[in-house]
């Protein structure tokens, strides 16, 4: 449907609530926000924010499809689920383009970003019809069993800068395992969770399995504080995730966190230098930089500080930034204009407390007419910063990078963990011992060897420290949507105190 659509024409007009198998209407209009398109800063739609009795409605109608649904054998729910990823596959064009409009990032990337989602699904589909439980044999004849059963209803909550993989990430392993989800993607990108639902629908799932609420943070508390609700899964910010993390401990949900970062990329002079700079520039200037795993403090061994420093600025310096459905567009527009001030405050503040801007970090206004209004920022690189700058330790979620000298081993693992969050690491080097040596040493959920935002479906993705806990993706999430039911079967008699 959104082929041809092309940027700064977009009118949306269509309900973004779903449940119970259609789109819903939204029972009140007020407290509607607009939601902008990035490239243009034209406003898309009204964001209209579901109160008490719609969220309700969207759980109970995903309790009755959980019921249906987790009945069924693991091999039944992967024919579905490969039916959803196979339509999804087949309309990517169009939902990328869509994400492009309501995201402001470019084609190119959002491409990737929607096979990455139906090979989730397809990942998941591969591993339901494998759960299984265990037999244990007991004296006497006597024996037990384990059951790996469904949670229920599980609450997914989305970030805006991958609002459609994020949507699959969640849903995907919570149906492997029998369970049910309602979605609230974030308020500024409401427009393409509801064409998941609607593939789910069409792939065969019971009414009410994917369910869609639209809503900012009142929303969010409703879902949270539900006691129909069994699991919440937040993918957001380090503040918003304690508050998420706070209400479920109200009636005690299982929680799985994948929240911000300020991760290390360590290059060392024995590295491959053009690869360096690449996984540089990919580890920063993916999603205009909005990426929460992103390499943001770059630490460069002195010997090799100036030749990278001037490829990395080279090659940033040729980023063609611009309108985000042109195929040849590398960094298109960041989410929101208030956000797009934030960053360039950082990038002052940076400027202040000494730090150098080698390139980039100004606002960017492309030639093309209908793109005057979009929040359009030069990517940055930061050189002369310091460990105890704002940049270097705070997420800026932009298009900045930190460059930061050192001189050993040792040193450079004792500043790089030196932070409260712990989502990803990165090392470029050509010796073997040292690489694996810095993985272990390095206190995040992953570390890339010699590249850099590589997050295939089939490895575990998520926090340590402040970043959050639980993992998405690989077959260990499983266990963060299912739980362990022990059956103790006695074929004798019963040996009682009494």
């Amino acid at each position: 449907a959104f082929h041809n659509v092309s940027t700064g024409s977009l009118v949306v007009k269509e309900a973004l609530n779903f449940w119970g198998g259609a789109r819903v209407q939204p029972k009140d209009t007020k407290n509607a926000e607009p939601v902008y398109e990035p490239a243009t800063g034209r406003v898309l739609c009204d964001m209209i924010p579901c109160g008490e009795v719609e969220v309700d409605e969207a759980i109970k109608s995903a309790h009755s499809a959980y019921l249906k649904w987790s009945k069924l054998s693991g091999l039944e729910r992967a024919r579905i689920m490969l039916e959803a990823a196979r339509i999804i596959r087949e309309r990517r064009d169009g939902i990328a383009r869509l994400e492009v409009i309501n995201n402001g990032k470019s084609i190119t990337e959002a491409e990737v970003d929607i096979d990455v989602a139906w090979q989730c699904i397809e990942y998941y589909a591969g591993i339901a019809p494998t759960l299984a439980g265990q037999h244990i044999q007991l004296p006497g004849g006597s024996f037990a069993y384990t059951r790996r059963e469904p949670l229920g209803v599980c609450v997914g909550i989305g970030a805006w800068n991958y609002p459609f993989q994020i949507a699959a990430w969640k849903s995907a392993p919570a149906f492997a395992c029998g369970n049910a989800m309602v979605f609230k993607p974030s308020p500024m990108t409401p427009l393409t969770a509801v064409i998941l639902a609607e593939i789910y629908k069409e792939a065969g799932v019971p009414d009410g399995l994917f369910n869609v609420v639209q809503g900012g943070a009142e929303t969010g508390t409703l879902l949270c504080h539900h006691p129909m609700v069994a699991k919440v899964s937040f993918t957001g910010s380090v503040p918003t995730g304690k508050k998420v993390m706070e209400m479920s401990a109200k009636s005690v949900k299982q929680v799985t966190l994948e929240l911000g970062g300020k991760s290390p990329l360590i290059i060392f002079k024995d590295c491959e230098l053009e690869n360096a700079v690449k996984g540089a520039l990919m580890a920063n200037f993916l999603t205009q930089g909005e990426v929460c795993c992103n390499g943001t403090r770059v630490f460069v061994q002195r010997e090799i500080m100036k030749p990278f420093v001037e490829e990395v600025v080279k090659r940033t310096k040729a980023i063609v930034i611009g309108d985000p459905l042109l195929e040849g567009t590398r960094m298109g527009a960041l989410i929101s204009k208030p956000h797009m001030e934030k960053v360039l405050g950082f990038i002052s503040q940076a400027q202040q407390q000494g730090a150098k801007v080698l390139c980039g970090g100004e606002p960017y206004v492309p030639s093309d007419p209908k793109l005057k209004g979009g929040y359009y920022v030069s990517p940055c690189v930061l050189d002369n910063c310091r460990d105890d700058m704002t940049c270097v330790k705070e997420e800026i979620f932009g298009p900045v990078m930190s460059i930061l000298p050192f001189d050993t081993e040792e040193e450079v693992l004792q500043r790089a963990n030196n932070t409260t969050f712990g989502l990803a690491s990165g090392v470029f080097t050509r010796d073997i011992a040292r690489a694996h040596r810095v993985a272990e040493n390095l206190q995040a959920g992953t570390c890339f060897i010699n590249n850099y935002n590589v997050s295939p479906v089939e490895v575990p993705f998520g926090g340590y420290k402040m970043s959050g806990f639980g993992r998405e993706n690989g077959v260990v999430t499983i266990e963060y949507y299912s739980q362990l039911k022990t059956v103790v079967v006695e074929m004798g008699d019963v040996e009682s105190l009494f």
